[in-house]
């Protein structure tokens, strides 16, 4: 999990000042981050070709507390759910956009008869 607190570190340390904690503590950065997941979701989204360009296919969204899975090991996850491709996982927390990663497993893709979700 600590390519998720990666992602969120800077987020994290962005509200806390703006909260007026000037050098949160690591106590205070891990409380944070800790609340700051549990409120927040995840997006599966998949490169796809598209009229002589590509897109981004949405697979799944839901909360991350749901999704531990996906956290604990994304590789593995994307690939047994969704073969092979090139992913990219967006956290929000609410309505704020907290970071993206991109994750390529190898292997046949497997997810290109999946609806897309409705965003």
């Amino acid at each position: 999990m600590d390519w998720v607190w990666t992602l969120y570190k800077k987020y994290i340390t962005k509200q806390l000042t703006k909260a007026g904690a000037a050098h949160p503590t690591d106590d205070e950065l891990e409380q944070a981050f800790l609340k700051a997941l549990s409120e927040s979701s995840v997006t599966v989204l998949v490169q796809e070709p598209w009229q002589n360009s590509v897109r981004f296919k949405g697979l799944a969204r839901g909360p991350v507390l749901e999704m531990m899975d996906l956290i604990h090991d994304p590789m593995g996850y994307l690939f047994e759910h969704y073969g092979g491709g090139k992913f990219k996982l967006n956290f929000h927390q609410g309505w704020h956009f907290v970071a993206t990663q991109n994750f390529k497993p190898q292997g046949e893709p497997r997810w290109q008869n999946l609806p897309e979700i409705e965003f």
